[in-house]
């Protein structure tokens, strides 16, 4: 707001001062007010006559011109900051992106091989793009303490703290919290627990849910005088419990240890396609790289010495380097499977996916899924589902065209026994076979 007004001055001064205006006799004390705002020297002498006519003058001529009510409440000039460095932002992301002359390819979405990155949310089953998954997860999680408030702050728990040993840590200590209590269950010293105590502060509070646990175990808020103070401190105090509200506390015990983060699941989104000589073309979104636009623009030049490289001696230990740096520029694969019938079959899997992942998605698309089959990766190379190995290590990143066959001894038993040929896909896929653009 201070520079506006800084170039409010300034244009005043340079109206004001051009030759062969004509003034106004208004005297009025205008542009002293504007003058004292300014946050330059106040000066205790009145302005000169001619100063007090120019500055009337070029407000005059301005007022002539309606302009936007200037809001000058605390939330305007809030919103209007954040306005400006989101402008800054996108300027900024833009000078990034276009830098050296360097642009970020955008697809048409159309031509896309895939739409894009996709979530299942475990809890209710909704379909989830990266950047909603984490709110949409904390929402489903709040809404199920009307049924089940154990559930849910072990879910909060387990969820929102991101640090698996601060964690550890936290359930450790609330566990002997319970312990305690089960062991000696009169004692009113392990039904007490003190808010400011500084291990509780550290170790129990510090993480989402913890509270909330303590909570839906019988705990409540209550303020108690503490020896040796004069104020009264918060604590935590549960009432004595029968035997059998004992046993319920360990087995809620229990499920705190057992808990387990909810995580979005990867929408691996199977299709079907008809066969298509363009089975081997991926347009893939932004999603599928792991890389900035900065990044980008380095892997264009990289790529513009890879002659120069392949000419180079290198030693094995130096490809296999380069190879996992490869590999690390990307976050899914694109997988697609061309079946006997010529038909595709295609799903988007993690890049640290292991294989025995991708045997299980084709095996669940397969109506005869039980029968033994191969996949063979590009340049003849046969997967193994028992090798744990990741996609990424296999090159099967961004994208790759497999080859599906049945396992040809047992195909030959099924023939001798005068068995059919098995089916392919199941038919929820092939009710929605697309053809490739």
């Amino acid at each position: 707001m201070k520079k506006l007004f800084e170039d409010f001055k300034k244009d005043i001064k340079f109206k004001s001062a051009g030759p062969g205006k004509k003034l106004t006799e208004d005297t009025s004390a205008k542009p002293e007010a504007v003058q004292s705002s300014s946050g330059a020297k106040h000066n205790r002498h009145a302005a000169s006559e001619g100063a007090q006519r120019a500055g009337a003058a070029a407000l005059a001529r301005i007022e002539q011109h309606p302009r936007p009510k200037v809001h000058t409440s605390q939330d305007h000039i809030r919103n209007q900051v954040k306005r400006e460095l989101e402008a800054a932002a996108l300027a900024e992301k833009d000078k990034a992106a276009t830098a050296e002359g360097f642009t970020v390819p955008v697809r048409d979405p159309t031509c896309l091989s895939v739409s894009g990155v996709y979530f299942t949310c475990p809890l209710t089953g909704a379909t989830l793009t990266k950047s909603e998954r984490e709110v949409h997860i904390k929402e489903a999680i709040f809404m199920r303490f009307e049924e089940d408030a154990v559930e849910a702050s072990v879910m909060m728990v387990h969820s929102f703290n991101k640090d698996k040993e601060k964690v550890k840590v936290a359930v450790d200590i609330i566990s002997k919290y319970v312990d305690n209590i089960c062991k000696c269950p009169t004692e009113e010293k392990y039904r007490k627990i003190k808010l400011s105590n500084k291990v509780f502060q550290e170790k129990v509070r510090s993480l989402e849910g913890t509270r909330e646990f303590l909570e839906a175990l019988g705990f409540t808020s209550v303020m108690l005088p503490v020896e040796g103070q004069e104020e009264e401190e918060e604590f935590l105090v549960l009432p004595e419990q029968s035997p059998e509200a004992l046993e319920l506390m360990k087995e809620r015990r229990d499920r705190l240890q057992r808990g387990e983060p909810v995580r979005a699941q990867l929408d691996r989104q199977p299709q079907a396609f008809r066969p298509s000589p363009n089975a081997q073309r991926f347009e893939l979104p932004p999603e599928f790289y792991n890389l900035s636009a900065e990044e980008l623009k380095k892997e264009q030049q990289q790529r513009s010495d890879l002659v120069e490289k392949n000419a180079m001696l290198r030693t094995k230990a130096m490809r296999e380097r380069e190879e996992q740096r490869e590999r690390r520029k990307y976050n899914y694969s694109l997988l697609r499977i061309r079946l006997p019938d010529g038909n595709l079959l295609q799903g988007t899997f993690y890049a640290w996916d292991r294989l025995s992942v991708l045997f299980g998605f084709v095996r669940e698309s397969l109506v005869d899924g039980w029968q033994p089959f191969q996949l063979i990766a590009p340049g003849g190379v046969k997967l193994q589902e028992e090798d744990e190995v990741a996609l990424a290590e296999r090159n099967l990143v961004p994208a790759a065209l497999l080859t599906f066959s049945w396992d040809a001894a047992v195909q030959a038993d099924i023939a001798a026994a005068g068995g059919k040929n098995p089916t392919l896909l199941k038919p929820g896929l092939l009710e929605a076979i697309q053809t490739l653009n």
